[in-house]
């Protein structure tokens, strides 16, 4: 019973981690602009990613979703990871990987 109330806690900060940072990407402020366009992504990337961050935290909400909110987490968070060790941020991606190691104790479904 606990591992189940520690496994829906976890979803839930995720969720609310995701939900925010997805706001953050659809709302575009000015230093997201630049930060993808400095790193030369498409010209409203941000909004796809807020697109996606939005719908991964939705999905982490509902227990009967949740696997697949875990899986589109991962996907995005693998991405992420990938393009700031490409860009020689090493110490950046530290947290992005634990959040990638976070998520697989959250996507325990209902029981």
């Amino acid at each position: 019973m606990t591992l189940a109330i520690l496994a829906d806690s976890l979803a839930i900060v995720l969720a609310t981690l995701f939900g925010l940072v997805g706001v953050l990407h659809l709302a575009a402020p000015r230093f997201l602009r630049s930060a993808y366009r400095r790193w030369q992504f498409a010209p409203g990337f941000y909004y796809v990613v807020g697109i996606a961050q939005s719908l991964a935290a939705l999905f982490l909400i509902v227990p009967q979703t949740r696997i697949w909110g875990g899986i589109l987490a991962a996907m995005i968070l693998f991405v992420a990871v990938v393009s700031l060790l490409n860009h020689r941020k090493y110490l950046y991606a530290v947290p992005a990987i634990l959040i990638m190691i976070a998520l697989a104790p959250a996507m325990a479904g209902p029981i």
